[in-house]
């Protein structure tokens, strides 16, 4: 629109003052210039000429103009300086305080590193209860500065309650934060918790989560714990093969230490079977022949590490060769059976595992069965407690019972009492797959009385059955008992006598309880035939002497039936029968 006004306008000077429209070209050297001139000659032609103004010099404006913009461009320039040595300010004070966070930080972790090792020392070194008090606060220092291993090390302290009280919150807070960072024995701390439900959720499917992640970052006692888990199929389909590898990985780990002569076999002691009559001085002349077996041991002498080695060995129940050789057969094909890659592939891998599994159990955490027996000695029975539900659920036998026998007996203060019988019946559950008979029949008294579950008279005489396999006395008894009073099984007396002398015949002990028992049957069968004599043949004026003999039956019957249940069931709970006759 300017360009066509600007055309009008040049179209209409060159026809009044008939100067060709070219003409106006020789002014235009710039923009500005042709404006100007248009603008004069408008002006003289208007007769308004004293409006005209000097025009402006483009080389004078030029020069005005670039030294405006030189002038903006220093500004610019000076603003930008200004700026960049304000963010290059910044820069070098973020990268001071960095600098000085990292030589802190350096700084604290070669100072916690320093205590660490010092408490190690004075731990390793040192028996008085004073030195060991200090080692802990000089741990608890290092693992405030952020040490890993020192956090590690305070953490299982506190859960253990070693050379010290036991703290689960605190524990559960430090590993949880170990767990944040990646420590495999954080996540598989957290993992046993959550599978107790000590000082968190009972949580089974939490629990392999972390024992996963425990196992993946090469923590050997979560690839123990899901070796086991995979093998009996504990909240996960039975695979001997993923078994396998989890033992695999922790056996060669364990076959190193015993060839370097660091690590020894311990023994373990199974709480139910100590007498209460026990001097406390044979249990520690075990640990004495225990130290005194390790330093020759560690002193080179393979004979005496070899013997050792070899006598608790052939002291764990499975016979190995066994399951060996039926693999042989089988990837042979002889005489006896078919050619099976499939079955030989089985029974090797049965072998394989159960060798693996003994190695595995050689392991240094087996010594938590020393300091869990002696902590249960002097009275720490929550410690002892978590001590053995660790190996428990590492898929130790020994430490499955000792823990149920542990829940059982109501000292425990960790878990609520919710928690203790269905733990334990689980625990005594888990020990009887294994071939503890004692066991067996605590699952089935479990199941008789309601135990941690809803009472089930058939299940409880199942799990008496398979003990009876065992030829144990005392389940014997029970199944006699059962059949008597046609409990979960069809009454029937014959075999309950017929039982009642087995489990005479199968242990000394049973032998006044089954007379007694025998005499309880024989005063129910005579009550009963005095009942019938007396309705059909004595006269009415001879009913006091009935009434006697009947006297005589029931206290008869009651005292055998006292001394009977007492045998029958040392019963962790006593029932309202129980109380009445002042058990």
């Amino acid at each position: 629109m300017k360009a066509l006004s600007v055309a009008l306008l040049l179209a209409l000077l060159a026809s009044v003052h008939r100067i060709p429209l070219t003409d106006y070209c020789f002014f235009s050297r710039s923009r500005l210039c042709v404006l100007w001139e248009l603008q004069r000659r408008f002006l003289l032609f208007t007769g308004e000429s004293d409006l005209l103004s000097v025009p402006p010099d483009p080389q004078v404006q030029g020069r005005e103009t670039e030294r405006s913009f030189e002038n903006q461009k220093e500004k610019n320039v000076s603003k930008q300086e200004a700026l960049n040595e304000s963010q290059l300010l910044t820069m070098q004070d973020t990268f001071s305080s960095q600098g000085e966070d990292l030589a802190r930080r350096k700084k604290n972790e070669e100072r916690g590193h320093q205590l660490y090792k010092m408490s190690n020392k004075i731990l390793k070194h040192s028996k008085s209860k004073k030195d060991k008090e200090e080692a802990y606060q000089l741990l608890t220092k290092a693992a405030d500065m952020g040490h890993l291993k020192a956090m590690e090390k305070l953490a299982a302290a506190l859960l253990f309650g070693y050379h010290g009280p036991q703290n689960i919150t605190a524990a559960v807070t430090l590993y949880e934060t170990l767990a944040e960072k990646g420590s495999h024995r954080g996540q598989t701390a957290l993992g046993f918790m959550f599978s107790y439900g000590i000082g968190m959720e009972y949580n089974q499917a939490k629990a392999l989560v972390y024992y996963t992640f425990g196992s993946l970052g090469g923590n050997l006692i979560s690839q123990m714990i899901l070796g086991y888990r995979y093998w009996v199929g504990i909240n996960v389909p039975r695979n001997c093969e993923a078994a396998l590898t989890n033992y695999r990985k922790v056996a060669f780990f364990i076959a190193d230490k015993l060839e370097k002569n660091e690590e020894m076999p311990v023994e373990k002691v199974r709480l139910m079977e100590k007498s209460e009559n026990l001097s406390s001085n044979n249990d520690f002349l075990d640990w004495d022949v225990h130290q005194f077996y390790k330093f020759l041991a560690e002193r080179g002498d393979t004979q005496i590490q070899k013997a050792f080695y070899y006598f608790l060995k052939a002291a764990k129940a499975g016979n190995t060769h066994g399951m060996a050789f039926l693999g042989k057969m089988f990837l042979e094909g002889s005489v006896a059976v078919t050619q099976s890659n499939a079955s030989a592939f089985k029974y090797f891998t049965m072998a394989a595992e159960k060798l693996y599994r003994n190695v595995c159990e050689l392991g240094s955490w087996s010594e938590k069965f020393l300091t869990a027996y002696f902590a249960y000695q002097d009275g720490n029975i929550d410690s002892s407690l978590i001590q053995y539900a660790l190996l428990a659920e590492m898929g130790y036998e020994v430490a499955q019972s000792n823990s149920a026998y542990i829940l059982e007996s109501e000292q425990v203060k960790i878990l609520s009492n919710d928690q203790m019988y269905p733990l334990a019946l689980l625990l005594w559950n888990r020990a009887a797959a294994q071939g503890n008979a004692f066991a067996r029949v605590k699952t089935g008294d479990y199941h008789f009385y309601g135990y941690g579950t809803k009472r089930d008279y058939v299940t409880a005489a199942i799990h008496y059955s398979l003990a009876v396999d065992h030829h144990i006395a005392q389940a014997m008894f029970n199944l006699a008992y059962m059949y008597e009073h046609g409990l979960g099984i069809p009454k029937d007396i014959h075999l309950a006598k017929r039982w009642y002398d087995l489990a005479a015949q199968t242990s000394p002990d049973a032998s006044i309880p089954v007379f007694l028992a025998r005499m309880k049957l024989e005063v129910k069968r005579l009550f009963s035939e005095i009942q019938l004599f007396k309705q059909t043949t004595i006269p009415a004026g001879k009913k006091s002497h009935a009434t006697s003999w009947k006297t005589v039956c029931i206290i008869a019957y009651l005292t055998s039936y006292k001394h009977t249940f007492i045998w029958r069931h040392p019963s962790v709970q006593k029932t309202p029968f129980q109380r009445f006759i002042g058990l």
